[in-house]
């Protein structure tokens, strides 16, 4: 999954770091997962977090063992066709039975 397209013309790292999130919106990601999953250094990744939160674009939960980024409501867009699906079966998918 990716993050929707208003989200996108945003910087390279804090787009990266929405995509990672859009990938695991449910149980979220810590800063050292987004750090391996982004390939940007931790400076980079801080600064594009705080940056997210201001604009209430990602949530931060702490369960007490470790804290998690989630990404805010409505900022996840469908996922991606297959590479190998055709045109014509995305277009039956969308079809109603």
């Amino acid at each position: 999954m990716r993050a929707k397209p208003e989200y996108r013309d945003r910087d390279d790292t804090e787009v990266a770091v929405l995509d990672a999130l859009a990938d695991r919106r449910d149980e979220g990601m810590t800063v050292f997962e987004l750090r391996s999953r982004t390939e940007e250094n931790i400076d980079r990744i801080e600064d594009a977090l705080a940056a997210l939160k201001a604009d209430d674009l990602i949530e931060v939960e702490d369960n007490g063992e470790r804290t998690v980024i989630l990404p805010g409501e409505g900022v996840v867009g469908e996922s991606l066709p297959d590479e190998d699906e055709s045109i014509l079966d995305q277009i039956r998918k969308r079809l109603p039975l």
